[in-house]
């Protein structure tokens, strides 16, 4: 801790030392320490062993406490957890950006004297605990420290549960500063600066140093006891850890040249892509290694990361599967879940007023979150469970328990898209995390998606329809700035429209003070445009080379802007750089290029191709050479392909899957077999298809049954499902799966040979590709099964088409007699 000379203890202005030696000295003991070599787990799988063994030999020990200090919390972490109080309150308040609140803080600091002092650095010890933080000023001459809060609006309207959290801290800073000045009294202020008028609001008080020791020591003592427990449980954690042992009686094929790949990616602080067969067990595959090199590499947290449901389910089970290998070990797993899945009270809007699950929340999270963290599996069931036992909300108390948590499983969007929980939790935390991205061939069209944003006319009108008078004028001016047709439905724009922007910030300043002033409920059409406007406008600021804008015309009065992301690796090279370790993995990751370019993967990323443990006799793949499935030849190839499945059926009957691009040919195809071939169980994937109609249609396949079930290709069923043995026998893939051809994929494909040099490959063949395989992988699932694979159209017989199917395929030609 740094000690002010003591003749500087009577209050004399003075310039605080940085950087703070206290952090210094924690760093420099960590390079030491990280050098030693630390000693190998005992009753290591003997090709882990000989990893761990290398990775010993080069470097990672164990990290030891710096002196009494073993836990490090952050000033604003310490207050939250231990300052809390009152009501969950989500009511939306238009709270001002990062940029605004980073430009409200610049212009209070540029008010102040000479001599003030922006973010100064403090650090204090309480007896385990390291607390450190900065201030956001300092004024030497007055010995006043400020904490600034930028806000729109009312004031007087902000919840007094705020303003004691505000208190809370800059009382932290205070104890802080005296400590390290030697001060015996000092000058606070909350600084609230109004960011519409830019305008100040100041509360101060002055406290002795004393009074702010008791302050600092309370909220210490409520935050130590959980600490020690959080050190117990990581050292119990990585004990346990360290004598693993994988939670099988032995690796299948492949999947120790996985789990081996992924240990060595996390040991040198890689990205890996890991093409790997489906049906090895990619997930306990995956989960394994990391948590082996956990302890080694002083791994905080692994986010396991999925596309859909299916994905997060497989994640939870190899968890819980290593967790009843090793009774009684110390690991906790949480599951994330959308809000509307986890909302009790959907009806109700979330502040203590309206639903009685945010009536008191922080007052009751404290025993929630002692129970949660208890649970060493907490699934979505377990956390509703625990919620409602203590009156909090589900949904809340899974986002404060990510922060205890040892495996995360959640969407790719809580790590990847712009505004992840889990991206800025380990960025604020300075986690070390290492990210498993499970059926990673989705990221590409994910990702897009989440760096997208469309405005559509009819919302303006609707919106303006039920705006107050007073803001109709500034949404009117939207309308006249928007895109003039020319003539075209369909039109690529150079850039944003910089007069449709500006209208656009005026219409959003517009409503967000028209909330400031009137925070009651806003009417839905009013409140869609709002939340659209503003993504559209925040995706403007980046606009670059890796989107395109476009609009789209439908009549006189109809249209839609599109801020289209093309390339996501620009947004997405910070999250791969914060994480230690980053897997991609999946059946369909060829080729490698593709990946790198259009998610940004780094440099050094390494590339592994696992060898299917499946042999080609397991798989009869035929390409039906005769038949075209493009949309010009459909009604042609109806009645073949349903010969060819009664046929099929006839010859081995069973479980099999058929895989259509539309569902208009799917209802096709399936009544030709009705008709023409009664005797074919035929049943299909429904639109608009619920989690409960999911459940009944695989409940279709057990080891008894028999039928034929039609699904569209890139569906829920043509990956992340596991039908083993008799369950699923075959499966018919009457297309390429290639995107359509439209405007706005052509304006891709151009895009994507401009930059790439690969425009086609890009936009259509692999990603239609990659549906095809994982589709066809539904039917091997392990090393006992046979079946059989149908490609249906004659552009499966071309050499390119044929170098992106798996190697260990043999594939033969067929041909159907027409009809």
């Amino acid at each position: 801790m740094v000690r002010a000379h003591p003749a500087r203890h009577q209050g004399q202005p003075q310039r605080l030392s940085r950087p703070d030696p206290v952090l210094a000295r924690r760093a420099a003991l960590q390079h030491d320490r990280s050098q030693r070599p630390g000693r190998p787990p005992a009753g290591q799988p003997a090709a882990l062993d000989r990893v761990l063994r290398r990775a010993r030999d080069a470097d990672f020990g164990v990290l030891p406490a710096v002196g009494a200090v073993s836990y490090v919390v952050a000033v604003r972490a310490l207050c939250e957890f231990a300052a809390k109080q009152g009501d969950l309150d989500l009511r939306f308040t238009p709270s001002p950006s990062a940029q605004e609140g980073i430009a409200g803080h610049a212009v209070v600091a540029e008010r102040r004297g000479p001599g003030y002092q922006k973010e100064v650095s403090l650090s204090g010890e309480y007896g385990p605990l390291l607390v450190r933080g900065r201030a956001d000023g300092y004024d030497p001459d007055q010995q006043l420290i400020e904490e600034i809060k930028t806000f729109r609006g009312d004031l007087d309207r902000m919840p007094a549960n705020h303003r004691h959290l505000h208190w809370a801290q800059v009382r932290v800073y205070g104890h802080l500063l005296c400590a390290q000045l030697g001060l015996e009294q000092v000058s606070l202020a909350l600084v609230y600066f109004d960011i519409g008028k830019q305008t100040e609001t100041v509360l101060r008080e002055t406290r002795g140093a004393a009074e702010l020791r008791v302050v600092f020591a309370e909220l210490c003592e409520r935050f130590v006891a959980w600490a020690a427990q959080e050190l117990s449980h990581r050292d119990a954690r990585d004990a346990a850890l360290g004598a693993l042992r994988f939670p099988h009686a032995a690796f299948r094929p492949g999947q120790r040249d996985l789990a081996e790949t992924i240990f060595r990616a996390n040991s040198g602080a890689r990205c890996v892509l890991a093409q790997a067969p489906t049906g090895i067990g990619k997930t306990v595959g995956t989960l394994f290694p990391v948590l082996k090199a956990a302890p080694l590499h002083r791994l905080d947290k692994v986010f396991y990361l999925a596309a859909k449901t299916p994905g997060r389910k497989l994640a939870l089970d190899a968890a819980e599967a290593i967790k009843r290998s090793a009774p009684g070990m110390p690991l906790r797993v949480l599951e994330l879940v959308a809000r509307d899945k986890a909302c009790e009270h959907p009806d109700k809007a979330c502040h203590g007023d309206s639903c009685p699950l945010a009536k008191g929340f922080y007052d009751r999270l404290p025993a929630a979150r002692s129970a949660a963290r208890d649970v060493p599996l907490l699934d979505r069931e377990s956390v509703r469970e625990v919620a409602l036992a203590h009156d909090v909300c589900p949904y809340y108390l899974g986002s404060e328990m990510a922060r205890w948590s040892d495996v995360v499983v959640g969407d790719y969007n809580y790590y990847f898209d712009m505004g992840a929980m889990l991206y800025g939790l380990a960025l604020a935390n300075q986690w070390r995390v290492s990210v498993l991205v499970d059926e990673a061939h989705n990221m590409v069209s994910r990702a897009r998606k989440m760096y997208s944003a469309d405005l559509e006319r009819g919302a303006l009108r609707a919106a303006r329809a039920v705006a107050p008078a007073h803001l109709k004028k500034a949404l009117d001016k939207v309308g006249r700035n928007w895109p003039a047709k020319d003539g075209a439905d369909y039109e690529v724009l150079d850039a944003p429209p910089e007069k449709l922007l500006d209208a656009l910030q005026g219409a959003s300043s517009a409503i967000t003070d028209h909330l400031a002033e009137n925070p009651g409920p806003m009417e839905p059409d009013l409140q869609r445009f709002y939340f659209n406007a503003l993504h559209f406008a925040r995706l403007a600021d980046t606009f670059a080379e890796h989107s395109m804008i476009d609009c789209t015309r439908e009549g006189a009065h109809a249209s839609t802007l599109a801020i289209r992301n093309i390339v996501p690796a620009p947004f997405l090279k910070p999250r791969f750089a914060l994480a230690h370790a980053t897997a991609l993995f999946s059946a369909t990751l060829s080729p490698r290029n593709y990946y790198s370019d259009a998610l940004g993967l780094p440099p050094d990323t390494a590339w592994v191709d696992i060898d299917s443990p499946f042999v080609a006799d397991q798989l009869s793949v035929h390409v039906v050479r005769d038949i075209s499935t493009r949309f010009t030849h459909r009604a042609r190839s109806v009645a073949p392909i349903a010969a060819l499945i009664a046929r099929q059926y006839a010859e081995a009957p069973g479980n099999y899957l058929a895989f259509f691009s539309s569902f208009d040919y799917l209802e096709q195809v399936a009544e030709r077999v009705e008709r023409d071939h009664p005797g074919v169980p035929v049943f299909r994937q429904p639109r608009r298809m619920q989690e409960s109609e999911r459940d009944v249609f695989l409940g279709r396949f057990t080891l008894e049954s028999r039928g034929v079930g039609f699904a569209v290709l890139g569906g829920s069923f043509g990956e992340g499902i596991d039908l083993p043995g008799a369950r699923l026998i075959g499966a018919f893939i009457a297309t390429l799966g290639l995107p359509q051809m439209n405007p706005v994929n052509e304006q891709i494909r151009q895009r994507m040979q401009a930059t790439f040099g690969a425009g086609y490959d890009y936009t259509y063949l692999y990603p239609g590709m990659q549906k095809v395989v994982q589709a066809a992988g539904r039917v091997i699932r392990t090393e006992g099964d046979r079946g059989v694979v149908y490609l249906i159209d004659d552009r499966f017989a071309q050499p390119e088409v044929r170098e992106l199917l798996p190697r260990w395929w043999h594939v033969e030609q067929t041909r159907v007699a027409l009809t």
